[in-house]
């Protein structure tokens, strides 16, 4: 098979695996005895609300989940309300809001029903009083543009927060609360995940203003000391005692989608992980460095084969690109490549947006820096100014793949084709 249409088959693949329509329904909960109310946020929320009303036996009494523009998916129960990603807005505010009102005054006897996803955190931005939208839309800028990890950003987001890190499911009591969740985070980790909402947080405000310190962050003294007082659910609450957690589908499932569909062509296959992060320019060195490797010495792999990655690398925009993790990620390796015979590559972030672009990422091909060059594109220059989205849309080589209604992170294949 063409190399190339082989990378597209193992992301579709992977993005395939990760669809709510094949990954929800195994995990649904029991009928409870009195209401069932359905709530949500994320890129692939809309999607997963009508998933789980297909598969569902019983009445929905109520519903709203949130996702981003363009992602989503009409319900016939479940209302869907479209907000900003990744920078909140006042629709993500409004929903937020009626989301907490939605599950007042439920019973013992009641189960919530949570769909979690990728992007769940900007579309439910409900600051702490004393904080506004504005301002968590500039810190929220200032995070995604630092180079702080996801993990470091979705403290920070708790810490600011009357919804995210447990409060939502503490405002659920005592009705039962099942969170079904779709992994975008490294590691997999439920507070990560959309800012955790449902879940119990153990990090502290101390954590999150060492984020904030750690990347030299300046934020207004009454927002500094918003973001010191503003604790979040914590590990025993008895409010969060009826909360359920569970993983519907992750990055590494989706890795082992793609991983196969390169075996059943004969191509082998090796998972390196689904967590790696750091600077989406230093790991495309490294990355390089490992293809390279295997193609000259067929070491620690022999060729013919794909070397499959996934997690959350992370841009410090420096220059005046566009950014974008993936299309850094490449533009770095096909530098380091150097237009070495035989390797290529794609990487995309699964939910089809890379950075704040309406675009998955790209594609790398051994003759990618020879066709730059005599267009009068400096690659190293792009990737100076963080412009991995100029650069691969000037040469026609960028994956668009519109609205992908899930997201279990980034994607990265590197075929080695001897």
């Amino acid at each position: 098979m063409e190399p190339r249409r082989l990378l597209e088959k193992m992301f579709e693949a992977a993005v395939r695996s990760a669809l709510p329509e094949h990954c929800l329904k195994d995990h649904l909960p029991e009928l409870p005895r009195g209401r069932v109310v359905v709530i949500g946020a994320g890129k692939a929320s809309a999607a997963m609300a009508h998933a789980f009303e297909e598969a569902w036996s019983g009445e929905i009494s109520a519903g709203i989940v949130v996702t981003r523009y363009g992602y989503e998916v009409p319900c016939r129960s479940i209302e869907i309300v479209s907000a900003a990603h990744p920078v909140p807005d006042q629709a993500g505010l409004h929903a937020a809001r009626r989301m907490l009102e939605l599950v007042e005054a439920l019973t013992p006897d009641d189960l919530v029903v949570c769909l979690i996803s990728g992007g769940g955190s900007a579309l439910l931005p409900l600051p702490l009083p004393g904080v506004t939208l504005e301002e968590k839309q500039e810190l929220s800028r200032a995070l995604l543009a630092c180079g702080a990890s996801i993990s470091e950003i979705n403290c920070v987001r708790r810490h600011l927060s009357a919804i995210k890190g447990g409060r939502l499911a503490a405002a659920c009591h005592p009705a039962r609360v099942v969170t079904l969740a779709i992994s975008d985070v490294p590691g997999d980790g439920p507070t990560d995940i959309a800012s955790g909402p449902t879940v119990a947080d153990p990090t502290s405000c101390a954590d999150a203003i060492a984020v904030i310190d750690r990347y030299g962050i300046k934020l207004p003294d009454h927002l500094r000391q918003c973001l010191a007082c503003g604790e979040s659910v914590k590990p025993g609450d008895p409010r969060l005692e009826r909360a359920e957690f569970r993983l519907v589908a992750t990055p590494q499932g989706a890795l082992e989608a793609a991983a196969e569909t390169a075996r059943r062509e004969g191509v082998a296959a090796h998972i390196l992980s689904d967590r790696i992060e750091g600077e989406a320019r230093e790991v495309g060195k490294v990355m390089a460095g490992l293809a390279l490797q295997v193609a000259r010495r067929g070491e620690p792999f022999k060729a013919p084969c794909v070397l499959l990655s996934g997690g959350e690398t992370t841009v410090t925009v420096n220059g005046k690109g566009r950014g974008g993790r993936n299309v850094e990620f490449l533009l770095a390796l096909a530098v380091a490549l150097d237009g070495a015979e035989g390797i290529y590559a794609l990487a995309g972030d699964t939910d089809g947006v890379d950075g704040q672009e309406e675009v998955a990422g790209g594609f790398v091909t051994p003759e990618l820096l020879e066709r730059a060059w005599s267009l009068g594109i400096n690659p190293r220059a792009r990737l100076d100014d963080n412009d991995g989205h100029g650069f691969f849309g000037a040469l026609g080589e960028s994956l668009v793949t519109g609205p992908t209604l899930t997201n279990v992170n980034d994607f990265r294949a590197i075929l080695v084709t001897g």
